[in-house]
């Protein structure tokens, strides 16, 4: 078996028999034109038009990214899990190519002695996943089996050796999921596990100064690396790849980089190396090689980037770039006002299904110094100018968006998705008092008009907001 690391997520797996491409984010520009890749690929997915399948893990853009799939040949089946919603086929599908849905916990045949084993990260126990996160409640058919978390993790053996791919699957959700591949298939030769954080924070939380945003940063790298040594721990594998969340931040966003939980690889390397049994050996590749799992051998050595060249591919080739949005018509206030209604009553829909509620008020600055005031207990929403937050006693969280980015947010998922958006730091996020309110972003999810066909007419009364 070989495995050859591309960029981020994106490995191929090779067997005498199969080749599968996993996760092909494989071209700059995902998150709406904020994440890229450093240093710039030297393929293209074009270039991987020769392999028998392609794995998706789930539906984020760094793992299932239409722009590099819409390069390669729709004959290669893409091979995913088979989630409860069906938003992953459905895209996979629009495509062009064919999606086989997997389900969880059963090896399917590949070809020759190679198979593949899609499992569940919650292990498609609803129960689980809202132990942590609430998902529980956000489908009303949580007593049936099938997976109410987004991630999806892979065994990959060939009947001599065997791989994991752990991508993005959370710990401890994924743990009876990881007990279960280790109580089945015994030895594991290479564990693919994530070890940074592919998240806003805390990056584009604009009310910590820099030497917060420098703590916060190293206390999350911290943690990560924790958590990605039970994956180590658990499976305790011949080799493992930390690997996955990888990206470098372009365009205006290319500021924030030095804040990103998403350390040098070589630095991670020695965290690991320091913190695991020799027994245990780590793997970094630079991008296009590989490693033999039967004899370890690599193709080439592991070198690290030099920091001053990435500095200045960021400033010189990512910061100049534009994200697409910003040369879509500046939306005026008529506009933002007659998407409100919809997008409120849409949202309060889920938030009742899932019974949240909170006192904390959101706050969107829309434009001509108008601001949203949105609440989450079904009290409606209202505008204000000249904003204050200290008049918001029982707490607030002020989102700052673009707004040709916050038209197509409120236009719905056809044009733009907050949690993809918010993944990509386009969302600027301060808050008072400093929590992370899970079930206010959950719900804040379906802020949009659901596609509707909206016509702003003028109003009379565009400012008479309350001061």
């Amino acid at each position: 078996m070989q495995v050859t690391y591309l960029e981020s997520a994106a490995v191929l797996v090779e067997t005498d028999d199969v080749s599968v491409l996993c996760d092909p984010w494989l071209v700059d520009g995902a998150y709406y034109g904020s994440w890229a890749h450093y240093p710039a690929p030297e393929f293209d997915p074009e270039d991987f038009n020769h392999v028998d399948y392609i794995y998706v893990s789930h539906v984020h853009p760094d793992h299932f990214h239409p722009e590099s799939l819409e390069r390669m040949d729709t004959d290669i089946p893409v091979l995913i899990h088979d989630y409860r919603w069906d938003y992953l086929r459905e895209a996979v599908e629009a495509l062009g190519f064919e999606a086989v849905e997997l389900p969880h916990d059963e090896r399917t045949h590949l070809g020759g002695d190679t198979h593949i084993n899609v499992l569940a990260a919650d292990g498609c126990d609803p129960e689980r996943c809202g132990n942590f996160f609430g998902c529980t409640w956000y489908d009303t058919e949580a007593d049936q089996t099938g997976s109410t978390q987004v991630d999806s993790m892979a065994v990959i053996d060939d009947g001599e050796e065997t791989l994991v791919n752990t991508n993005d699957c959370p710990y401890p959700i994924a743990e009876p999921s990881c007990e279960k591949i280790k109580a089945d298939y015994g030895e594991v030769d290479m564990l693919c596990h994530q070890y940074s954080a592919a998240q806003f924070y805390p990056q584009a939380v604009t009310n910590y100064d820099h030497e917060e945003k420098i703590a916060e940063r190293d206390r999350v790298i911290q943690e990560k690396h924790e958590l990605a040594l039970n994956f180590i721990d658990l499976f305790e594998p011949t080799y493992y790849m930390p690997f996955a969340g990888e990206y470098v931040l372009a365009g205006d966003l290319a500021h924030l980089n030095e804040y990103t939980a998403n350390p040098p690889r070589e630095d991670a390397k020695a965290f690991f190396e320091a913190n695991t049994d020799d027994a245990h050996e780590c793997v970094f590749l630079n991008s296009g090689e590989y490693i033999d799992v039967t004899t370890g051998e690599r193709s080439a050595p592991f070198e690290p980037v030099d920091p001053a060249a990435k500095q200045r591919y960021i400033e010189e080739e990512l910061a100049p770039r534009e994200f697409d949005y910003e040369s879509d018509p500046m939306p005026t206030l008529d506009e933002f006002r007659a998407y409100v209604p919809l997008a409120y009553e849409n949202m309060e829909g889920k938030r009742a299904r899932i019974g949240y509620e909170t006192d904390t008020t959101v706050l969107i600055p829309l434009v001509d110094d108008v601001c949203l005031e949105l609440s989450m207990d079904g009290s409606g929403f209202d505008y204000t100018r000249n904003l204050d937050t200290d008049d918001y006693d029982d707490g607030w969280v002020k989102m700052d968006v673009a707004p040709q980015l916050l038209k197509r947010l409120f236009e719905g998922p056809h044009s733009a998705y907050w949690a993809d958006a918010k993944i990509g730091s386009h969302i600027g996020i301060s808050k008072d008092p400093d929590i992370y309110e899970r079930g206010l972003y959950n719900t804040l999810g379906e802020f949009h008009a659901d596609g509707a066909d909206v016509q702003a007419t003028a109003s009379h009364d565009a400012t008479a907001e309350s001061d």
